[in-house]
């Protein structure tokens, strides 16, 4: 019995080279850190071979995008050189672009040139963890491709004081101004409320009440990552290699509240619970509004 998708009541703009979304409704992105100190899982895919065989598993597993990263955004990590980063991922997205089997690849990178090789190479998708707002030149590199686009909001600092709803639609904004002078179709762009960059707890989770309000303020499809990150462990009390539970909680509440793509370490017990929430779903509406509703690429 194949799920049906989840319903929406809210359709968002979303098109190639964004991949169609799978039955459940929601796509899944699997994480690939070419790194030695992401938070998560540094230095266990730091080689070329051990990113491309994780990359190869998460697709068995049954993600919809890959998304290599070549720089830690953890508080706290050093800085990356753009030689440094173009030697961790060139060669991992040139592998893994010459399989026509795997799905859409992701260039995880703030910096443009980056980007700019990465889609040369075979990515598809730019993930810009400071939303054009660091070097807006990413969105004529984004466009000159015809690349999709996702905008994550980002702070330097975190200040408990703010309305952090409030600050996240002034940055979107901002980010969606420069995608619009750069010519990038809306259908192309995904935002992200960026959990754990730059907010407290109360704000991690105000940003993800947030996504409807997101949603209805902008009308683009948005991308939640809350996979093993800190604010799950301050909730929980787990270290980070305890938090799978917590992540598949919190993933499906965003999606319940209308997310359209999980960022995730691990696909198959997200692909899982997806499956369960979709068919679920189907016998009632759930305390709050689902918003994703099955899309064909364009």
């Amino acid at each position: 019995m194949t799920d049906k998708p989840m319903t929406s009541a809210a359709p968002v703009r979303l098109a190639a080279p964004w991949p169609a979304l799978p039955e459940t409704g929601v796509l899944v992105m699997g994480i690939i850190n070419v790194t030695p100190d992401s938070f998560s899982d540094g230095g266990q895919f730091e080689s070329h071979e051990a990113a491309i065989e994780q990359a190869r598993r998460l697709a068995a597993e049954g993600a919809d995008i890959l998304d290599i990263g070549g720089e830690s955004t953890r508080p706290g990590a050093a800085t990356v050189s753009l030689a440094a980063e173009l030697d961790r991922v060139m060669p991992v997205i040139r592998a893994l672009a010459a399989d026509a089997d795997l799905p859409v690849l992701s260039i995880d990178s703030y910096k443009a040139e980056t980007t700019r090789q990465a889609l040369a190479a075979g990515a598809r998708i730019a993930n810009d963890v400071w939303g054009l707002q660091r070097e807006p030149a990413l969105a004529d590199v984004a466009r000159e491709a015809g690349a999709g686009l996702c905008l994550m909001h980002n702070r330097e600092t975190k200040d408990p004081d703010i309305d952090i709803v409030e600050d996240m639609k002034r940055f979107f904004a901002r980010s969606l101004g420069i995608a619009a002078r750069a010519g990038i179709l809306p259908e192309r762009i995904v935002l992200d409320p960026g959990i754990g960059f730059g907010k407290t707890l109360e704000q991690n989770l105000a940003a993800i009440r947030a996504i409807p309000q997101i949603k209805a303020e902008f009308g683009h499809a948005v991308l939640l990552g809350v996979s093993r990150k800190s604010f799950l462990g301050l909730l929980t009390d787990r270290p980070v290699t305890e938090r799978l539970p917590g992540s598949i909680a919190a993933g499906a509440y965003g999606v319940l509240a209308g997310a359209d793509i999980l960022r995730v370490h691990d696909v198959a017990p997200h692909r899982d619970a997806l499956r369960v929430l979709a068919a679920l779903a189907q016998g009632g509406m759930p305390p709050f509004p689902l918003s994703v509703t099955p899309r064909s690429r364009a």
